[in-house]
Formats: C-alpha cells, structure tokens, sequence
C-alpha cells in the first residue's frame, strides 16, 4: 500500500513538472513560452479546415451566390467567419516564426500551403471586386489580411517566400480599398467592436512599414492627425460597452505613438489618458464575462487581452511611468489567459489570436 501511493505521489508530481507554463514574465512583460505555442496552436489548427458553424458577411447580388462558403472563401471559410479565419492564419504564421520547433509545425504548414494558394487567393479575390461586397470586411478583415502579408514578408522561410506572392495581389487590392475608404471617410469611427479605426489604421501602418507602401502610410497619416490630434479626456468611465473586444481609447493611444514623433507624442497620450498616468490610478478595470458561449458577451474576454497589448505598446513610449503602465497590462492578460480555452467555440475560434498577439508583440 505504501509502494502504491509513493508511486501515486511520484505520478503526480511528475505529471505537474511536466505542465510548463504557457507564459513567462520577462524584463516586465508577460512573453509566450514554447509550450504555450503549442497549445495556442491547436485552437486555429481545429477549425481553419472546419467549414460550419459559418457566419457570411457578404451581400446575395443574385442566385449565384447562393452556394457554400467554401465556394467563394476557399482560403479563408474556416473558423466561423472570414476575419477570424485570416487572423488564425497569421497567428499560425507568427508561432512559425518564433518557435520553429513547434510539435505540430509539419501540420501547420500543410494546411497553410493548402489554404494560401494561389489559386484560392485568385478566388477570395472576386468577392472584393462585386459592387454590392466591396465594402465586405471593412475595416477588420482588410487589416488582418494585411497584418497577415507582413507577417509573410519579415520571414525568412521558402514557404513564406511562395505564400507572401500568392497573397500579394490581395494585400495590394486592400491597400488601395484603404486609401479610397480614408479620403472619403469624414468621422472617425470609434466602437469596441470590428470597424473600430484606430484598431485598424495600427495594423494597416504596421504592413505598409514592412511592404515600404508609403502611399498607404501617407493616407493613415493624414487620416490619423485629422481625426485624432486634437483629441483630449478620452471618455473612460463610458468603456466597456457590454459587447467590446476593442478599447476605443487605448486604440487609439496605441496608433499615436506610431504616428506622431517622440516628442509630441508624451503630451498627447498624457492629455489624452491623464488618469493612466495618475500614481494608484487604474482607470481601466478588467472585464467581467458572464457567459462564455455567448458569441457576443465572450468579447470581453478578448478586451482584456486587447487592453493588454495597447497598455504595452503605450508603456513603451510613455517614459517613467511605464511601469505602473505595464503593470496594468499584466494584470489583464493574466485575467484573461485562462478562459482562451475555454471549451465554447464561441470564443475559441479567435481568441487565441488575440492572446498570442499579446504575449509576442514588438514595439
């Protein structure tokens, strides 16, 4: 009896050796670890082959769209709808990249090389190029399909090489669409949700830095410093609203310092976020989610890891008070983290996305 229960006692000690944590705090930041990755990696790898539960964006101009996803999405029809499906495929991309040894990297690039064809890019394509869908997936998909593209481009890898030239012509259509959409556009659009501006301005700039795509750089500028220069006491008593994944204000906090020089920047986001730099100051609170297989209420969840990555990025460029800024970051990711699995495909078909995205941003 006492030989069975030592053995028990070994069994579990070893089982919980074996258990790496998924994340690890360095020089201040929550960093994602190797088995972290892995674990990460399963949620995209799950559905981006998985054509239903789907949820369409686009508009029915006549019968011939009446067909399955697949049929006009064949890369991105996985992973309940066509954003979520994108930014899975540059979250995969990303854990390539820092952890090349991942277990199930052979896995991941198979279906990567299946679903980035050229051939399904040629498709995607046309959905973008029908009057009544031109505007489908503005402003959130356009800009992950970009963050995807630069993914691609700052890997040094054969297969990134051929998948970065398939998705070229779409990333180009985008940039373009882009450029139109901001002359036209006369308000800022400031929601938690997908067409959040800010949100998607940061990821465009972020591709069209890397692809050297200064016409696209240009357009975010001058949109940026029209919209957001000026801006002082963002509203945040009034966040979050009950289904954001985005924080209007630190969004926007966030695109800034990409956009105005160093010095201009500090006076800005102190004038803009003044309680952020306030000593014991916590302005922004975690979220509290109350039922996870709810699609829209499991946003939250998502806020708190997006809350995470613009408290870092503003952390960095806010001066002696980026500490206790980073502090705050910590402290949602670590609220969050344990429900990006949570079991509900509700959340589970993206929030991985935004938890990676978290723990490996570079600023």
């Amino acid at each position: 009896m006492k030989l069975l229960s030592l053995t028990a006692c070994l069994l579990w000690v070893c089982n919980v050796c074996a258990q790496t944590p998924h994340y690890e705090e360095k020089n201040g930041l929550l960093r994602l670890t190797g088995a972290g990755a892995g674990h990460f990696a399963e949620l995209p790898l799950k559905c981006m082959q998985h054509a239903f539960p789907y949820k369409t964006g686009i508009v029915y101009a006549d019968s011939s769209f009446i067909q399955t996803p697949a049929s006009y999405h064949p890369a991105f029809y996985g992973c309940y709808d066509w954003h979520s499906s994108v930014h899975g495929h540059w979250m995969l991309v990303r854990l390539l990249k820092k952890f090349p040894d991942l277990e199930n990297a052979r896995i991941i690039r198979q279906k990567l090389t299946e679903n980035l064809s050229r051939q399904n890019i040629q498709r995607e394509m046309q959905i973008f190029r029908n009057k009544e869908n031109r505007g489908f997936e503005r402003i959130y998909g356009w800009s992950w399909l970009l963050q995807l593209q630069a993914e691609l481009m700052t890997w040094d890898d054969p297969m990134a090489e051929q998948l970065r030239a398939n998705l070229a012509p779409l990333a180009r259509q985008f940039s373009v669409s882009w450029r139109d959409f901001l002359q036209k556009l006369a308000y800022p659009i400031r929601v938690g949700e997908h067409t959040n501006l800010a949100f998607g301005l940061r990821l465009a700039w972020d591709y069209a830095a890397v692809a050297g795509d200064t016409a696209l750089q240009s357009s975010i500028r001058e949109a940026a410093m029209r919209f957001y220069a000026k801006d002082r006491d963002c509203p945040v008593a009034w966040e979050p609203g009950g289904y954001d994944f985005l924080s209007p204000c630190l969004e926007e906090a966030d695109l800034m310092w990409r956009i105005l020089p160093a010095k201009q920047y500090g006076p800005w986001v102190k004038a803009f976020l003044p309680g952020l730099f306030r000593p014991g100051s916590e302005p922004f609170t975690i979220a509290t989610v109350r039922d996870r297989t709810d699609g829209k209420l499991v946003h939250l969840d998502g806020l708190n890891l997006s809350r995470a990555w613009c408290l870092y990025g503003i952390a960095k460029h806010a001066g002696s008070e980026g500490e206790q800024i980073r502090a705050m970051a910590n402290a949602h990711l670590r609220a969050a983290l344990p429900h990006v699995a949570s079991g509900d495909y509700a959340g589970e078909h993206w929030l991985a996305t935004f938890a990676v995205y978290a723990l490996t941003v570079e600023h």
